[in-house]
């Protein structure tokens, strides 16, 4: 038996934003970074919640990968306006702020570290959640996981509890528009990342699977026009859709390998989060490909790969992958985003460490001893085919 966790309503298309004129409330607490603050879309958001009727205020400090700090001074400010709508406004690090920020105002007993799924939480008594995400990456939108930065430690907290789940979620592709060519990359090799190790994971079902082959195609067929192209509406609405059905995909399946070696290297060597697990997937394929033969061939198919064989196809697969990588001009290797061989190597035990510890290890089609975990960080980072 495996339980699936939706956002109750999903607002997506043209001029979705305007769904906000709807809410009822009286206090809306908008959680965002001083980069979105300083654009319209906090103003267009407060607008239109006015409209419906609410007081808003912004809570505006949230850094990116953030800190169990920043939540804790979150929550404060949380506390003494009484907020009864949460509004993560921007990218993952926004609306996982959101999430936890939203959790110790309800559970002002709690710390962010004590965040599982097996933790009664009793959310909503107080205030629900709406997700706005203003890339197209991450899947918090939709996720119940909250990643948070243990900066006394280096290490990544991955949180979660389905009670976190986004009661409204507002894909506007507007929001999306001119993005950063490096941004779009990243969090575009992000949803597939996701997407891919959905598919693959042993906690994949039908509705998982159907989520994340759409989301597989929609970023080979749309990323490179959204990466060329900032105000390509067409692919920025379908990339963004991906985003978040990659993240629908992956919170009801679980992600991968991918995330095991990807969280330490962002933590130890201050990398975000999407531009490193686009760079390690191809390696993650070629690790797993042994044991998840038949669904890597499927995906390969999925994006109009022809091969005689699977062995072929995931070849073709990984090559695919490696070419659209090129294609939007994102590292091919560790390496290759600039760190260097002798700090790598003065790490690799905390990466080790620290990759043979996350979770999501243990729900890929293959498990890596700790030699082999050694071996997958070395090779990501010399850009070495995975022979083993």
């Amino acid at each position: 038996m495996w339980e699936l966790t939706f956002p109750r309503t999903v607002v997506i298309g043209e001029n979705a934003l305007e769904y906000l004129k709807t809410v009822e409330g009286k206090r809306a607490l908008i959680v965002t970074d001083k980069v979105i603050h300083k654009l319209d879309f906090v103003e267009k958001v407060a607008n239109y919640l006015k409209e419906a009727g609410l007081e808003v205020k912004v809570f505006d400090e949230v850094e990116p990968e953030p800190a169990i700090e920043t939540i804790v001074k979150g929550a404060e400010f949380a506390r003494k306006y009484g907020p009864d709508w949460f509004i993560g406004l921007g990218g993952g690090s926004c609306m996982d702020a959101a999430k936890a920020i939203w959790v110790l105002y309800e559970r002002p007993d709690m710390e962010v570290a004590a965040i599982n799924p097996l933790e009664k939480l009793g959310l909503r008594k107080k205030a629900r959640l709406i997700c706005i995400p203003t890339t197209s990456g991450t899947g918090a939108d939709v996720t119940w996981a909250i990643v948070i930065t243990d900066k006394k430690e280096h290490r990544k907290l991955e949180n979660a509890s389905r009670e976190i789940v986004a009661d409204i979620v507002i894909l506007d592709p507007e929001l999306t528009l001119n993005l950063p060519p490096r941004l779009t990359a990243g969090t575009g090799l992000d949803v597939l990342a996701h997407a891919v190790e959905a598919y693959v994971s042993q906690y994949r079902n039908d509705f998982s699977d159907a989520m994340a082959i759409k989301a597989i195609q929609n970023i080979f067929d749309y990323l490179p026009r959204a990466y060329k192209d900032g105000n390509d509406k067409e692919a920025r609405e379908k990339v963004h859709n991906a985003a978040t059905m990659a993240g629908l995909a992956f919170s009801n399946s679980m992600h991968g390998l991918g995330h095991s070696l990807g969280h330490p290297i962002g933590a130890l060597f201050s990398i975000p989060h999407s531009e490193i697990i686009g760079v390690v997937l191809p390696y993650t394929i070629e690790y797993n490909a042994m044991n998840a033969e038949d669904r890597y061939a499927e995906i390969a198919r999925a994006i109009g790969i022809e091969a005689e064989t699977s062995k072929e196809a995931i070849q073709n697969l990984v090559k695919a992958i490696r070419d659209l990588i090129r294609k939007i001009d994102v590292p091919a290797s560790v390496r290759e985003m600039g760190i260097s061989w002798e700090e790598y190597q003065q790490k690799l035990d905390d990466l080790v460490e620290q990759g043979s510890s996350y979770i999501t290890s243990f729900t890929s089609p293959r498990l890596p001893s700790s030699e082999e975990y050694r071996k997958l960080f070395v090779y990501a980072y010399e850009g070495k085919k995975v022979d083993f």
